[in-house]
């Protein structure tokens, strides 16, 4: 089920990892994506200009978009992707694969976004979402 709030209950599993990675500190929203499920939780008292519904279609649509473009080209020849940063006028937004879909966060400006995303790949880690790895050789 779409979640286009910030409030809607999800899993045990998935409300810890969340919890995890606000845990890190500098963190003001984080999302999991996979397929058509999202889920979107914001730091309390966050204040923002960004909408729930807006921050849903991104989830579902650009992220995914965004990280399918940039994985294939990073898998050609770079060694593969470990993470996305966007730099928006507020925020980075951290994107990376994960075993079920992909995460989204929302950093301050002020971390350095290779650390976070060191920080975000242990969190993963132990709630064992690093995405697997994909054959190399399916059509050769």
């Amino acid at each position: 089920m779409a979640r286009t709030d910030y409030a809607t209950p999800a899993t045990p599993a998935a409300e810890q990892l969340v919890a995890d990675l606000f845990d890190i500190g500098g963190v003001g929203y984080v999302s999991l994506g996979a397929g058509p499920e999202v889920l979107m939780r914001q730091a309390p008292g966050l204040s923002t200009t960004t909408t729930p519904e807006s921050n849903f279609y991104e989830e579902l649509l650009v992220n995914p978009t965004v990280l399918k473009l940039v994985t294939q080209r990073a898998e050609l020849d770079c060694g593969g992707l470990r993470y996305i940063a966007i730099g928006y006028g507020d925020f980075v937004e951290l994107i990376m694969n994960t075993r079920s879909g992909h995460l989204s966060m929302g950093v301050s400006r002020k971390v350095q976004a290779a650390d976070m995303a060191a920080r975000v790949r242990e969190v993963l880690e132990r709630h064992c979402e690093l995405p697997e790895a994909r054959p190399k050789a399916l059509l050769a």
